[in-house]
């Protein structure tokens, strides 16, 4: 029996309860309470939840996500796509780097071919069957194959600076959902300059990455803490309704709470346990966010290499029981990875 039940648990424990509310008595200071730690604020690198965080406060990409869900637009000021689908046209607006520089459509070349030459985590969502940009996958292969790319091969990648203010990107199938991907960081902008300066410091400190966005980060102690003010160079500054925003790093589910209850944070991000603890209390919401945790069989194990032991074990997992009084976040029952929904609670801060 025990050697039918080695299974390895994906993270079911790590979904978690998000809270914020109207705690601290700071309305121009917004603090929030992660459990991880950041890992770098490299977009070509940084693959983590709380890396995207820290980079969505200070980074905006060519579009960005829209208060009601949808994709509106960021440093791009309006957009085009050819007749066939494959040429898709951005126009930016004038924004610039919290050090005054202009931001450019070479922003965005630099930082797109910088992710392949890097070999940075999420260079495959350029290739195809994502984003599907030209050359794109033909760089993905010839990292895959551990060949060396050359200035030619990353040239060959279908981006270009048509002007200073015009960026222009070729794909070779029509993206459908091509806005929406350039919302996400491994396709935000790098200021060239400032990065070859930085070397290999760039991203992994304060001072070693400029803010194009909301805010600028103006300390960060790893394991710690990370400070971030209103960035007076944003383009959008007006609409920034906060002033300082606080991420309190590596907090335990508990101790993150029990932070929150003494008003000292106004987000706080919690786990299963707390739930029933939590959830009549009316700071308490539901968000819903696009995640999939799953139970992964020791495949080693000789029993369980057996497709139909693991057939019957997955039949005979109780999935409903398992969403509503194990993990009791939201979690909706899949049998597969066709579709699941992983929902987090909030209680939110409203600002003026």
């Amino acid at each position: 029996m025990k050697k039918l039940l080695s299974m390895v648990l994906c993270a079911m424990m790590a979904l978690t309860l998000a809270g914020c509310g109207g705690s601290s008595d700071d309305s121009s200071t917004y603090t929030y309470s992660s459990e991880l730690d950041i890992k770098n604020l490299d977009s070509s690198d940084a693959e983590d939840g709380c890396s995207f965080t820290a980079l969505h406060a200070i980074i905006d990409g060519l579009m960005k996500p829209a208060k009601d869900g949808t994709t509106t637009y960021g440093i791009a000021k309006s957009s085009e796509v050819s007749e066939d689908g494959l040429t898709h046209t951005y126009k930016l607006r004038d924004a610039k780097w919290s050090n005054g520089d202009a931001v450019t459509a070479n922003d965005f070349v630099y930082a797109w071919q910088r992710i392949f030459k890097k070999k940075g985590n999420y260079y495959y969502m350029f290739c195809d069957g994502i984003a599907n940009i030209a050359g794109a996958q033909e760089l993905s292969d010839k990292i895959d194959a551990e060949q060396d790319l050359t200035d030619d091969d990353l040239n060959s990648l279908g981006v270009k600076a048509v002007d200073d203010k015009t960026l222009e990107v070729t794909t070779t199938t029509r993206v459908s959902f091509f806005d929406e991907l350039m919302s996400f960081p491994c396709f935000y902008p790098i200021n060239e300059k400032f990065c070859e300066k930085q070397g290999d410091k760039y991203g992994k400190s304060a001072d070693s990455v400029l803010a194009n966005g909301a805010f600028t980060m103006t300390n960060w102690e790893p394991g710690s803490v990370a400070e971030f003010e209103k960035n007076d160079k944003f383009y959008a500054a007006k609409d920034v309704k906060i002033d300082k925003l606080v991420m309190k790093l590596v907090q335990e589910p508990k101790v993150a709470a029990q932070a929150f209850e003494a008003g000292e944070t106004d987000f706080a991000i919690i786990n299963s346990d707390l739930v029933d603890k939590y959830k009549k209390d009316e700071s308490f919401k539901n968000i819903s966010e696009g995640f999939l945790f799953y139970i992964q069989p020791n495949l080693e194990n000789a029993d369980l290499a057996n497709l139909n032991v693991r057939k019957a074990l997955s039949l005979a997992i109780n999935r409903k029981d398992l969403c509503e009084n194990v993990l009791k976040d939201g979690s909706q029952a899949a049998s597969g990875f066709r579709s699941i929904r992983i929902i987090n609670f909030s209680r939110r801060k409203r600002f003026p």
